[in-house]
């Protein structure tokens, strides 16, 4: 019984140890796949962006009528203004479905003095494009119309992209569900982990049976022994 006892007791020590190692590797696995999940969601301000891939915003306190349209797919071009808690405004370019502008028609219409209610402003999600030269042409063409001459920087070749950056928001392109291979595997363990540590706690565990045969089979050599000896003697 004190043998048997032991067994047992031993058997208990090494599901703890087992299940605490399965814990452990699930809490890592749960933390990583978190963190890569939160990387592919996340939306960074225009002013973070850092590749064409990232989904991102511009928060527009103003906005121009379109200074450039593609009629066969109903996109226009705007310039809009964004303002920092500073009180520092920045002149960005945007691509809106036309359909799309009556939700930007108050802020239009106030950016011209057309009104004189202030808008709330409105943060517009989308992906960065790349300016073609046609668009840059176009911008540096069309921008003395909307930017105050008092507050105007002319906008040349050369400093371009420090003014307007090189890109544009398109808010046209819907939010990409980008497939991530890294997390589809840390998921994929994670789940598997948390399997074998169920079947640890509720059943017999492979590892711990083949120490019990082990330790069994050992002390069933031990008996034959002994009984051999008793009879030698």
């Amino acid at each position: 019984m004190k043998r048997k006892k032991k067994i047992n007791e031993k058997r208990l020590v090494i599901k703890m140890v087992v299940c605490l190692v399965y814990l452990a590797i699930i809490t890592i696995l749960f933390v990583g796949s978190y963190q890569l999940f939160q990387e592919k969601k996340d939306v960074v301000p225009w002013d973070e962006v850092e590749n064409v891939d990232e989904r991102t915003y511009i928060e527009i306190y103003k906005m121009s009528e379109k200074f450039a349209y593609y009629q066969e797919s109903n996109v226009g071009i705007h310039f809009v203004i964004e303002q920092e808690s500073t009180g520092l405004w920045h002149t960005y370019i945007i691509a809106i479905d036309e359909s799309d502008y009556n939700k930007y028609k108050d802020i239009i219409d106030y950016s011209y003095e057309r009104t004189t209610e202030v808008p709330e402003p409105i943060r517009a999600y989308g992906y960065p494009v790349i300016a073609n030269q046609e668009i840059k042409n176009l911008a540096i063409k069309n921008i003395p119309n909307f930017v105050p001459a008092e507050n105007e920087v002319k906008i040349t070749e050369e400093n371009y992209e420090t003014y307007l950056t090189n890109s544009y928001l398109d808010t046209t392109k819907g939010q990409k569900d980008r497939f991530n291979i890294i997390l589809c595997i840390s998921l994929i363990l994670l789940f598997t982990v948390i399997v074998l540590l169920i079947i640890t706690i509720f059943d017999k565990d492979k590892l711990v049976d083949n120490i019990d045969e082990k330790l069994e089979a050992e002390i069933r050599r031990t008996k034959k022994l002994l009984k051999r000896k008793l009879k030698q003697k």
